[in-house]
């Protein structure tokens, strides 16, 4: 009786066992026809493949476009798969802000230029209105329209994204602080303002203007210059230059270029001459001159002019005189 228990407890071992091991098999062969393309593959890709893109639209006046730009197409791009810019029109920024420094063309080459940006859609207007709302709906297949938490409020005083939040396609970013067209065009008007007034503009100065985010404000009861005028609060942390950053690196037999240059209030121009200079190999490699290196550029080349005015003047009065 023992051993003919022992007998059936090893048979029925070993069918469990070749019932486990055919199991595994047949796991194991249903995996590797699945990835090979498979009905179950065929099926899991094509389920993929299917899968709508999420799209989602911004918009922009991109007028003297800065890095605060670049960011929030950054972040829009994120909430989506693809990112479709709206580019207002100069008519457009005219009624609701006033004239653009850019035109349009030279904004539509900047925000071309963008890594994040899929499309572009050209003369966009300010508000969204119900009208254009449906259009990128229906036409764009706009999934969210996005913006960033600072408010854009019409000159009547109504919120250009009303519609959209009401028809909960709405998202938000956050905008990026200490970056923007109106302080840009305030340290310009601070660089004349001080330069007029002093009649000087020493490296010090311009340091504390562009690199400390303070610039320098004017008391007119006893005109002089003194610190104090807020600038810019902009900080390029080594967290949001990885963030812009691709993260590619040059194959051992890779062509590189390098070109390098100030890059001061970026434009159509720059964005040409580095797509030039990008053709001319297989990696661009780009040097950016500090903000010291600029000041003595710009008083090497201030000196330059102002001989060539003195010399100009001399030849314009030797030819009066007949001495030439």
């Amino acid at each position: 009786m023992g051993s003919n228990s022992v007998e059936l407890l090893s048979e029925k071992h070993a069918a469990v066992k070749w019932v486990v091991g055919v199991m595994i098999v047949g796991v194991s062969l249903l995996g590797l026809y699945s990835s090979s393309g498979g009905p179950f593959g065929l099926w899991s890709n094509n389920r993929r493949r299917n899968k709508k893109p999420i799209r989602v639209y911004m918009d922009g006046c991109f007028d003297m476009m800065h890095y605060g730009h670049c960011n929030a197409l950054r972040q829009a791009r994120a909430l989506g798969d693809q990112l479709i810019v709206g580019v207002v029109s100069d008519d457009e920024i005219i009624a609701n802000k006033g004239p653009p420094v850019t035109p349009l063309h030279e904004r539509l080459i900047m925000v071309n230029a963008v890594k994040w940006v899929d499309e572009v859609i050209p003369e966009a207007p300010y508000a969204i209105t119900e009208e254009f709302m449906k259009k990128l709906f229906d036409e764009y297949n706009i999934d969210y329209i996005i913006h960033g938490d600072d408010p854009c409020v019409l000159p009547d005083g109504t919120d250009a994204y009303a519609h959209a939040k009401k028809a909960g396609r709405y998202k938000q970013i956050k905008r990026t602080e200490g970056v923007s067209s109106t302080d840009i065009v305030g340290r310009m008007l601070l660089c004349v303002r001080e330069r007029t007034i002093t009649d000087s503009h020493n490296h010090s100065s311009l340091q504390r203007q562009f690199s400390n985010g303070r610039g320098q404000k004017f008391d007119d009861s006893v005109g002089v210059v003194s610190s104090g005028t807020r600038v810019s609060h902009f900080l390029p942390t080594s967290r949001r230059i990885v963030q812009f950053s691709n993260g590619r690196s040059p194959g051992p037999d890779a062509r590189i270029v390098y070109i390098d240059g100030a890059f001061d209030l970026f434009h159509a121009g720059h964005v040409e001459i580095l797509r030039l200079a990008r053709d001319r190999g297989d990696f661009l490699l780009v040097g950016i001159h500090t903000d010291q290196t600029c000041y003595q550029k710009f008083m090497e080349a201030s000196q330059k002019s102002a001989m060539k005015l003195w010399l100009d003047g001399v030849v314009q009065m030797s030819d009066a005189a007949g001495y030439v």
